[in-house]
């Protein structure tokens, strides 16, 4: 996924959440002030971005933005109709946007990766403080009134012009601007609760810890190096629910059932106690503001900006995915089921929510021969990095560099230049963060620090965005050895970040992954068709004891076999999310804030399998902040990425195909939402979209 600070996403200017790799042949890489130089002969400009180190620090820079973006907004306000221009009133507001976005993009990144937990928790407050003067920035209607009065002279505009102008005023429809005064007041004034409320969820998520210990026979079956990592007593280890791999080495292989209950139990009530109070208010919250903007609930207000256009077109797409899948889902729990059988003896034996995750492996094991544990040796992740910059570097004429990073937040920290290799035009900067620590983001994502954006000086702004990951660290035995799920994982994000760095849209509301939530995770979906691939995989992963060995064809085929076999189940899950979420977003008012915990594990269990009674998954799930409403977008655009996947499938290069993979930067990460997603689509594909390469992908026929 990519991260935003997710409480701003409503506000009118959208705004793009120690090794070196080998160096190309031709000498060092260039410093950073030459990367630098070198950008303003091609008229742009490359910013290192200064980041906040003090609490001070973070309170001034936030007074000041507060204070710049005041008077930005009282130039715009005072525009007469006789001098209002498209320039100095829509133009201006993204300009505004634009420098606000620099700040608040910053402080997201710090909130979530700076080591000291007192810069955190200021950051935390700055956030909400933005947030709520975001919302406000809808409520100038001065500022409304000038674009009005712009927009009354009925200009000719074209292109991105025409789409900002356009979608700028539909903006301030949305947030109420139309409304009775008294109206409008108290849809503001529970949008500023709101952004409170989600910035206090999602900080809740990132600081919720639990360390769970067992003894070794408890833990019968997870791998020998795991346990080496997380061993604390003489026959004592400490499990932490909130890391992401640590729950799934041990789900994925402990063959102790109440082992995995209990951990279970223990990861799906991490945050409860903070973030169900919390989630009920702000459900509240949201189905108030959407029924008063005229909307029947707040999934259809969501959904009406995004390419589904309606809720019940949402539910309607994930519910035939869930009927079409369910004679999948059912045999692959048969299997599983019948595997426990063998495994416990007791006939009727039952799949439990604590239990597919292993047996999924189990049978992968068993039937196709995939150890998932034993592949680790093939990806250790500097071969990985490594492979994929060569990789990303081809397909897209691209050469990264590593140059060093002016300030370090973690001392792993790397930062690397992104030039078009025929030219060598700058085109932005990555930092990556890759493995965990305490008091960091705990999942995957690609964080946006700089917006790429045509500055008011006729000079283009190149991005700069952030890798922040956690892969397994690497110990004093071997180095870090990722899973196979892992690489997906790495070629997705960084998809990401090719989409934020290579965007030439003049308008940062539409540069990068500034596109639709339905479709912004396609592109990076996409690349991870890569992970999967011989002649990818064989260019660079190899066990790293021995790199002469190569994963074989015959174990890449398996793997691919057990994937389809499992598919169902791990589809089926997917759509539990995202049925939870629309239901929640169309069903939860006022009347009934305390059913949303019982809702959710409702719908939950319905789709997939019977949550554990008096536990709380939702409290944990991130996403309902930053994709309520939208979760379903993840299905959505895995159906665009299956099909988009085929234009390299069917090139003669294959996924290195150039021809392809320059397609894919024209049309698709350059122009970012700056024309409709659906022609962008279209032009990458040559064609219009099919749902047949995704329901093949999943394993299932079409009917109609």
């Amino acid at each position: 996924m990519f991260w935003k600070n997710l409480s701003l996403i409503a506000i009118a200017a959208t705004l793009s959440a120690c090794h070196t790799m080998k160096k190309e042949s031709g000498g060092a890489a260039d410093s950073l002030s030459a990367f630098q130089a070198r950008a303003a002969k091609y008229n742009s400009v490359v910013t290192i971005p200064t980041f906040e180190t003090t609490t001070n620090e973070i309170a001034v820079t936030t007074r000041n933005a507060i204070a710049g973006g005041n008077a930005a907004l009282d130039r715009i306000g005072k525009i007469t109709p006789e001098q209002a221009t498209f320039a100095n009133t829509f133009v201006a507001l993204d300009d505004l946007g634009f420098q606000a976005g620099l700040v608040s993009e910053r402080l997201g990144l710090i909130e979530q990766t700076s080591t000291n937990a007192a810069v955190r928790d200021v950051a935390t407050d700055a956030l909400k403080q933005l947030a709520e003067w975001f919302v406000g920035m809808d409520y100038r209607e001065d500022v409304y009134r000038a674009l009005k009065n712009f927009a009354v002279t009925q200009p000719t505009l074209a292109g991105e012009d025409k789409k900002l102008f356009t979608e700028t005023l539909r903006d301030y429809h949305r947030a109420g601007l139309e409304l009775p005064k008294a109206d409008r007041d108290e849809v503001e004034r529970m949008r500023k609760e709101l952004t409170a409320l989600e910035t206090d969820f999602e900080n809740n998520v990132t600081k919720a810890a639990k360390s769970v210990k067992f003894t070794r026979a408890e833990l019968a079956g997870v791998p020998d190096d795991f346990l080496a990592q997380i061993k604390t007593g003489a026959d004592e280890y400490t499990v932490k629910a909130n890391v992401t791999w640590h729950y799934l080495s041990l789900m994925d292989n402990c063959k102790v059932e109440a082992t995995r209950k209990k951990f279970l139990v223990e990861h799906d009530n991490l945050a409860r106690e903070v973030n169900v109070p919390l989630l009920e208010k702000i459900l509240v919250l949201r189905d108030q503001v959407a029924k008063k903007l005229g909307y029947a609930n707040y999934a259809d207000y969501e959904t009406e900006v995004k390419m589904v256009k309606s809720g019940g077109h949402a539910i309607k797409f994930l519910e035939d995915l869930q009927t079409g899948l369910q004679p999948k889902f059912a045999a692959e729990m048969e299997e599983f089921r019948q595997l426990k059988v063998k495994e416990t003896g007791d006939t009727n034996a039952v799949i439990n929510i604590w239990d597919w995750r292993y047996f999924s492996n189990q049978l992968k094991k068993e039937k196709y021969n995939v150890d998932a544990e034993q592949l680790r040796v093939y990806f250790p992740y500097q071969p990985v990095l490594d492979g994929m910059f060569a990789i990303y570097q081809r397909i897209f004429g691209l050469k990264f560099e590593p140059v060093t990073p002016p300030y370090k937040w973690i001392g792993d920290l790397q930062l690397y230049t992104v030039a078009d290799a025929a030219t060598g035009e700058p085109l932005g900067l990555f930092y990556l963060d890759m493995f965990p620590r305490d008091g960091k983001y705990n999942h995957f994502a690609q964080f946006g620090i700089v917006a790429g954006k045509l500055l008011p000086d006729g000079k283009y702004q190149r991005p700069v965005c952030a890798l922040i990951c956690n892969f397994p660290a690497p110990t004093k035995d071997h180095p870090s050895l990722m899973s196979h799920d892992d690489v997906e994982t790495i070629f997705h994000e960084f998809g990401h970040a090719m989409h934020t760095i290579l965007t030439r849209a003049k308008y940062a509301r539409f540069s990068g992954t500034s596109v639709p939530r339905d479709f912004v995770e396609a592109p990076s979906q996409m690349l991870e068709n890569w992970a999967w691939d011989k002649t990818v995989l064989d260019s660079f992963a190899a066990d790293y004891r021995d790199p002469s060995k190569k994963i074989s064809a015959e174990v890449l085929a398996k793997l691919k076999e057990a994937r389809l076999a499992t598919e169902g189940t791990r589809y089926r899950r997917q759509l539990s999310f995202g049925l939870m979420d629309l239901a929640l977003h169309s069903q939860i008012s006022a009347t009934n804030a305390t059913d949303t915990l019982a809702l959710s594990n409702e719908k939950l269990g319905d789709v997939f399998l019977p949550m554990v009674p008096d536990t709380a998954f939702i409290a944990y799930f991130g996403h309902i902040i930053g994709y309520g409403a939208g979760y379903y977008g993840y299905a959505w655009a895995d159906a665009i990425a299956a099909d988009m996947a085929t234009v390299f499938e069917k090139s003669p290069g294959g996924y290195f195909d150039k021809e392809a993979g320059m397609r894919l930067r024209k049309e698709i990460y350059e122009v970012g939402d700056s024309r409709d997603v659906n022609i962008s689509i279209e032009k990458f594909l040559g064609r219009p979209r099919s749902i047949e390469p995704f329901l093949k992908r999943i394993g299932v026929q079409k009917t109609q």
